[in-house]
């Protein structure tokens, strides 16, 4: 399927393809990483609306960009429209963003029990203020905002045509849709019929979002519901070259075979890490550096036959020279896992008994004028 691109306002992508901000891993080396493998829009860290207003430190360290980010794309958290509008005019005049992408599909409790992430569209007009003051904030800049969530609370409470219809309305560029509610969580299996509904539904891009494992996941999902790009979360963990494979895919470019796939030896995956690691170094200085790559070793790793003492060794790694030596000592000849293709990675769980909401959340679908704080702090994604 050759590749089409994405539009989304005045930003263009050559790839149809959008690494979904994830919190502790989607920092600037991350998306460097990601980027050197393929083309794409590769989403910063979830920021809090309020924090940015504010000035919160961790907020600020979070709003870290390379230097070779040509197109800085910001996904922003907010329940209150005017924290929204100052920080989306914040991301626009002080750090020259080129996207923002607000977020209405985070399902953690913290979150929803104050009204936020996917809790929130069920107030369909406070949907709109919020998509209202970022959008005109940023068209100051030109530059365009899109928005992600989830199918709805649950089955019992739907929000994602009316969502699109508000984002559409409210003159956001598109809309990422993940086709869980918020009561899955992670765990299940995305639903994709909804992803096409909302295609049909309404005229701005729609992107769709869940269970993308493999290029081939990609493929299928635009196939089968006509969604104008993909957003990939949790398939990347470990596997940065996932968008060289999407690139391929998409553009027509992918190698013979079944699956069109050039899997990496771990002798190239051992490669791939020392980079990661490197690249966070860069940004962070070596210790924290080295430190927060510690938790990417098991993705990294998964499948492979690398023995339990060394995996231990290196998820305490606290040095570049201590990592070198370390991977010295895996097989680089080790073809890859083929069995962990189309495997789920990273968190997942369990389905939750009911979503935690404010009181008398569910007892009207309006929310004009409501006035909601989130913590200064809040990270996630959706």
């Amino acid at each position: 399927m050759p590749a089409s691109g994405l539009a989304l306002g005045s930003v263009r992508v050559d790839v149809p393809v959008v690494l979904a901000p994830m919190a502790g891993i989607t920092n600037a080396a991350y998306r460097r990483l990601c980027r050197e493998q393929g083309a794409g829009l590769y989403v910063c860290e979830m920021i809090t609306s309020r924090g940015l207003v504010e000035g919160d430190a961790t907020t600020k360290q979070m709003l870290v960009f390379d230097e070779l980010e040509d197109v800085r794309s910001v996904q922003l958290y907010g329940t209150d429209p005017a924290y929204v509008g100052k920080a989306t005019e914040i991301l626009c005049a002080d750090y020259g963003v080129h996207h923002v992408d607000l977020n209405f599909g985070c399902p953690v409790p913290k979150v929803t029990r104050k009204g936020g992430g996917a809790a929130l569209p069920w107030k369909r007009n406070l949907l709109g203020e919020i998509l209202t003051a970022a959008v005109s904030a940023a068209a100051r800049y030109g530059v365009p905002v899109t928005m992600k969530t989830r199918m709805g609370i649950d089955p019992e409470h739907l929000t994602y045509l009316d969502a699109g219809r508000i984002a559409e309305e409210s003159g956001a560029a598109a809309i990422a849709l993940h086709g869980r509610t918020a009561v899955q969580g992670y765990s299940g299996t995305a639903d994709w019929a909804p992803i096409a509904e909302l295609v049909e539904h309404v005229g701005i891009p729609v992107l769709g979002n869940g269970d993308i494992w493999e290029a081939a996941d990609a493929l299928r999902m635009v196939e089968e519901t006509g969604a104008a790009g993909v957003v990939v979360g949790r398939g990347c963990l470990g596997r940065p070259w996932l968008f060289r494979d999407l690139a391929a895919a998409f553009t027509g470019t992918a190698g013979p075979g079944a699956s069109g796939l050039v899997l990496p030896t771990l002798g190239e995956v051992r490669t791939m890490m020392y980079r990661h690691a490197e690249l966070l170094s860069q940004h962070m200085g070596e210790e924290r550096g080295c430190k927060e790559f510690r938790k990417h070793i098991s993705w990294y790793l998964k499948g492979f036959s690398a023995g339990g003492d060394l995996r231990h060794a290196l998820a305490l790694v606290s040095s570049l020279a201590e990592l070198e030596r370390l991977l010295a000592e895996l097989d680089g000849d080790e073809p890859f896992p083929t069995v962990v293709l189309g495997a789920p990675r990273g968190r997942q769980g369990s389905p939750r008994k009911r979503v935690v909401l404010p009181e008398g959340w569910l007892d009207d679908e309006d929310g004009t004028g409501l006035s909601l704080q989130e913590d200064a702090d809040e990270v996630s994604g959706g």
